[in-house]
């Protein structure tokens, strides 16, 4: 499994990787970016190889106002016909996720329910339904 992980916090890309390798052991591959722009670079350089599942945060930097950098980098992952079967999971401490979830059409993890590893390999092993 190749997996992306793209948060502005080093300690949140770190503790989803943990959480992950935790969950799914050596069988998997794990890139990570710092923000959405490092995430759009990732994707263009894995089009031959698309990742299964993209954990993003939404609020990174602040350049696609009014869009939170998390959702500008959702609607570039979706112009790429090469990660149309792409799992996408927000991950984010913002009030309105599961809203942010519904409009985009991708799954969600609370920030403040990241602690359970349950939340993590139920979205994980869950890979074909979007919800």
């Amino acid at each position: 499994m190749k997996i992306l992980i793209v948060d502005d916090s080093e300690k949140w890309r770190m503790f989803h990787e943990t959480a992950v390798r935790e969950i799914l052991g050596d069988n998997v591959v794990i890139h990570t970016a710092d923000c959405a722009k490092q995430g759009v670079e990732r994707l263009t350089a894995s089009v031959d190889t698309p990742y299964d599942v993209i954990f993003t945060d939404m609020q990174m930097e602040s350049d696609f106002l009014p869009l939170l950098a998390g959702e500008w980098f959702i609607k570039q992952i979706k112009f790429f016909k090469e990660f149309k079967n792409t799992k996408i999971i927000i991950i984010s401490a913002a009030s309105n996720i599961n809203l942010i979830a519904e409009r985009n059409d991708v799954d969600y993890i609370p920030k403040y329910r990241c602690n359970n590893l349950e939340e993590y390999r139920n979205k994980l092993l869950n890979i074909d339904q979007k919800h």
